[in-house]
């Protein structure tokens, strides 16, 4: 399931995100992976139907879809500007792994690897200390949208 409790980060890391968007922005390209419940609760979060949000917003990898980015910036196509920052469009319903960043298994391979992404991440490093526990379980997590429908209960 993950590392073991012997992990570099077994005493915990700092993160508090700072809403640079960073994490959604290029300059390379990527993906950004969504399942099919998560489309679902996209195109009603957009009031539109899953097919439209699958041909406007998505793209085909393999048996896979991830959402797409801008043609110029590779920035996620639902990361827009709005009164000069940059926000996320579909943020109460976006992907799992826009819910796991930045404890995503890239990041979590030693801390070279960690503090390289704190370059580009200004709340990495900073803020409240998530426990070795938080953190696995963070990067366990799938179905997001199970715990949602029970707090909707």
């Amino acid at each position: 399931m993950g590392p073991k409790k012997n992990a570099w980060y077994v005493a915990g890391l700092h993160f508090e995100c700072v809403r640079c968007g960073r994490c959604c922005s290029g300059p390379t390209e990527g993906y950004i992976w969504v399942v099919r419940e998560e489309i679902e609760r996209i195109a009603a979060y957009l009031e539109i139907a899953p097919a439209e949000l699958r041909r406007e917003f998505l793209k085909r990898v393999g048996l896979r879809s991830s959402i797409i980015e801008h043609p110029n910036t590779k920035d996620c196509i639902f990361l827009q500007s709005r009164g000069g920052e940059k926000c996320c469009t579909i943020y109460p319903v976006r992907p799992v792994q826009c819910r796991n960043w930045p404890f995503w298994p890239s990041n979590l391979t030693g801390p070279d690897d960690w503090n390289r992404v704190a370059k580009k991440c200004g709340g990495i490093n900073r803020g409240r200390l998530y426990s070795y526990d938080e953190i696995q379980k963070i990067r366990s997590r799938r179905a997001w949208w199970r715990e949602a429908d029970k707090q909707e209960e």
